[in-house]
């Protein structure tokens, strides 16, 4: 994002929204499972309206990018972030695990973060 850890923890400039309020536990992998769907069907849209309207959106893994978007192909769906920008960015899942992904796909880290990086500071210097 090219923010500041500061940055990124001023509540008042970011908000993290989850696609749920539980940790769902882990498979026999040790990954974490899946947010129930349960979850997000009860209770997101009424936070994201108390939220208000946001310039910007980071839909983070697929969980989001499905509910967001009703993609489920994630390689599809970040790959086609410029349908969406500058409002609103898919993204995977920041894990270690996707070392593979970042690796077969460099157009992610040469194309995609500067954008999501200008676009996170437009907002963060507006809000300042």
């Amino acid at each position: 994002m090219g923010v500041t850890e500061g940055e990124f923890r001023d509540m008042a400039r970011v908000a993290m929204v989850p696609m749920a309020f539980c940790f769902p536990g882990q498979d026999a992998t040790g990954a974490d499972l899946p947010p129930p769907a349960v979850c997000a069907a009860t209770w997101r849209r009424q936070v994201l309206q108390a939220l208000g309207p946001m310039r910007l959106t980071l839909l983070v893994g697929g969980a989001a990018i499905r509910w967001h978007l009703g993609v489920a192909d994630v390689t599809r769906a970040v790959a086609g972030w410029r349908a969406h920008a500058p409002a609103v960015f898919p993204l995977p899942h920041p894990s270690w695990r996707n070392g593979g992904w970042l690796k077969r796909h460099p157009w992610f880290e040469a194309e995609t973060l500067p954008a999501l990086q200008a676009a996170v500071r437009s907002v963060l210097d507006d809000a300042a």
